[in-house]
């Protein structure tokens, strides 16, 4: 078999690995988020991202928060818009 072709399949499965995980380590939070090493350092020491660091060096991230944290601050679709003002106005008719 080709090497790039078993380290392909090595990668797959290494992500099928981290995605059975509820605890991820700072270099698999970078792979599953895809934020890089240094900008992850910036927003753990801002705190800017959720995070643990029990033994005070090591640092373990909540995959659950993570999703929380990558998905805040979402942005209506053009269709979430108008489907409320439609839902606005069938509330406000004017009579």
């Amino acid at each position: 078999m080709d090497t790039l072709l078993i380290l392909e399949r090595l990668d797959r499965l290494e992500k099928l690995l981290i995605g059975s995980k509820e605890v991820l380590t700072f270099d698999e939070a970078c792979d599953y988020t895809g934020i890089s090493r240094s900008y992850l350092y910036k927003l753990t020491a801002s705190g800017r991202i959720p995070h643990s660091k029990p033994n005070g060096k090591m640092l373990f991230f909540d995959k659950a928060k993570l999703v929380e944290w990558l998905l805040q601050n979402r942005r209506k679709s053009k269709h979430d818009i108008e489907a409320e003002a439609l839902a606005y106005t069938m509330r406000h008719k004017v009579q």
